[in-house]
């Protein structure tokens, strides 16, 4: 691989200038999607260093078998995660997932000093439990978080300075906890990205260019968002019609991508431009406080996915093998997304067999729910949006922002703001995490 390129773009290149025009254009697609497309920025003419940067990704699949693959990816992940924390002690965040559980038998193996943790909401389900089974496991101290209701709010100015508002910074729970973490550790060894280069993206090998297009649109495009940046292009005056304009820009980006397996080359933009945009650009928030490391980051990792049949990519194949393998006391533990089966029986999930849990768990928490009068909390904006006290200070950054409203009017901010309290809250979130990150970024832009 010719040196200077990457499989995916670390934290490096958020453009630091301003221009003299907004482009509006770019700020719809960001608001489709949460995150910016190519190497747009928030102003014409100034745009990302790196995306300049030919990308090597590939698809010349080797023959082999499952066992044979999983050889491969052990001694390749532990060397690359050896590598990486060379020495130091790790901060490793563990959850119900594979990534996590992953990053885990690795640091074991190669007998590295953790200090483990995890963090769940306030007044929800016991997200940490699965985490601190596996910390156990592996002998390691594990601090067990809670992240407080509307935790943003005497952050978020602070948070807007971090990441420069190119990806909403409402979701990553990080901004609550990496300051205190940092003190007990000396890098964040982090599992991002795992997920999505261990597994195919769900279409046949052979699925049409147009069909992928439209894949990858249903992928990036978030709830609300299609329509909140529809509306803004008719507004602000621009060409054509935002979804078509949105199809000819994916379409253009994965143009670029020469691979002919479907799967592969979806796997490959997301990794060029999810990853670098949105993933690794909230990942500043950890940055900001410690060294970070991202072993499935790691070029290695990329090419070596490069060459793996896609038959052994689906469902998650190598990462299983690998932890039942070496770790089968951390295999053992619960699959947090298919619970309460772990890894040697996760076959039977969304079966017959798993229908008398998934009742007695809807029961539970309506119970719950019943006897406490609180919902359960399940997602970030919640924790952010809802109660009288996270609605003054929503209601404060967006329609007493004079700095947002050059942009967007207060009809429209109060039309779709209207709509996430009024109509369809899951739905419209999106639209409202926006706004209220475009508010501080406005603001950000308007004080330098």
């Amino acid at each position: 691989m010719p040196e200077g390129q990457y499989y995916i773009i670390p934290i490096q290149g958020f453009p630091k200038k301003q221009g003299n025009t907004l482009d509006k254009q770019a700020i719809a697609f960001w608001i489709a999607t949460g995150f910016m497309l190519g190497n747009d920025s928030f102003y014409e003419k100034v745009k990302w260093d790196e995306m300049t940067i030919k990308q090597p990704w590939y698809y010349k699949p080797k023959e082999t078998t499952l066992q044979k693959v999983t050889d491969r990816f052990a001694t390749l992940f532990e060397t690359i995660v050896k590598e990486q924390l060379n020495g130091r002690k790790a901060l490793l965040a563990l959850s119900g997932g594979l990534d996590s559980r992953t990053l885990a038998v690795a640091l074991k193996r190669i007998g590295a000093d953790v200090h483990s943790y995890s963090y769940g909401f306030e007044d929800s389900f016991n997200e940490t439990k699965y985490g601190k089974e596996i910390a156990r496991a592996a002998g390691w101290i594990f601090d067990d978080l809670k992240i407080e209701k509307g935790y943003l709010w005497d952050k978020i100015e602070k948070a807007c300075e971090i990441n420069l508002g190119y990806a909403e910074f409402t979701h990553p729970r990080q901004i609550a906890v990496a300051e205190e973490l940092s003190k007990k550790g000396d890098v964040f060894m982090l599992g991002h990205w795992g997920d999505v280069l261990f597994d195919d993206m769900g279409v046949r090998d052979d699925l049409s260019f147009m069909d992928q297009v439209q894949t990858i649109k249903k992928k990036i495009v978030k709830k609300g968002g299609l329509e909140l940046a529809s509306e803004l292009w008719k507004i602000w005056g621009l060409e054509g019609d935002f979804e078509t304009e949105l199809n000819n820009r994916i379409s253009s980006l994965l143009q670029e991508i020469e691979i002919e397996n479907a799967n592969a080359r979806i796997r490959a933009f997301k990794s060029l431009h999810w990853a670098t945009r949105w993933t690794s650009t909230n990942l500043s928030f950890f940055e900001n406080y410690a060294p970070i490391e991202l072993p499935y980051y790691d070029d290695r990792m990329c090419q070596f996915i490069c060459e793996v049949p896609e038959k052994y990519l689906s469902g998650r194949q190598i990462q299983i093998e690998y932890i039942k393998r070496y770790a089968p006391e951390m295999a053992a533990i619960p699959w947090q997304s298919k619970a309460p089966y772990n890894l040697f029986n996760s076959h039977k999930h969304l079966t017959l067999h798993h229908l008398p849990y998934r009742i007695k768990n809807k029961l539970i928490n309506s119970w719950r729910e019943y006897i406490t009068t609180k919902p359960l909390i399940q997602r970030n904006w919640e924790l952010q949006f809802l109660g009288k006290d996270n609605d003054e200070k929503l209601r404060h950054w967006l329609f007493e922002n004079p700095a947002l409203n050059q942009l967007i009017t207060k009809e429209i901010v109060e039309k779709y703001y209207h709509k996430f309290k009024s109509e369809d809250s899951v739905y419209w979130s999106h639209t409202v995490s926006m706004l209220l990150t475009l508010s501080v970024k406005m603001t950000l832009l308007q004080n330098k």
